[in-house]
């Protein structure tokens, strides 16, 4: 199935106005198709991080979705980075973010830069503070 970015980039500015992300990072990905990269709720965009970068290009290559968020966490299993996305598929684009107040369940492609045999597709929690987010699951 080719995937359909010009309706995957609406979905994601839904889930970013969802998750409460501050405005200016919305209209960065909206009109620039940029897109943060939060480290403890802090955010910036992901192309200063060149290696980071190319892996979220890798990954929507290879799975034909679009990446729209990114955190960032060292865990007792590995450094992590939590590419937050829109799949091609039409039919779960419902089901990719669940809020519960401040708290929000993502579905994500979650890279362990240490073990990357250990990264997976999945759903995390983030919290939304300050206009940014953070890995809290």
């Amino acid at each position: 199935m080719k995937p359909n970015t010009k309706a995957q980039k609406e979905v994601a500015l839904e889930l970013l106005n969802k998750l409460n992300i501050y405005q200016p990072y919305i209209k960065g990905f909206e009109e620039e198709n940029q897109v943060c990269f939060f480290e403890c709720y802090a955010g910036f965009w992901i192309y200063q991080e060149p290696e980071v970068y190319a892996k979220m290009k890798e990954i929507e290559r290879k799975y034909g979705c679009i990446v729209y968020a990114v955190t960032h966490e060292f865990t007792q299993f590995g450094e992590l980075y939590s590419f937050l996305i829109v799949t091609q598929y039409k039919q779960e684009w419902k089901h990719l973010v669940h809020s519960y107040g401040k708290n929000h369940r993502a579905f994500a492609y979650v890279w362990n830069k240490d073990d990357d045999f250990c990264s997976e597709f999945g759903s995390i929690t983030v919290h939304s503070f300050g206009g940014g987010i953070k890995r809290i699951a």
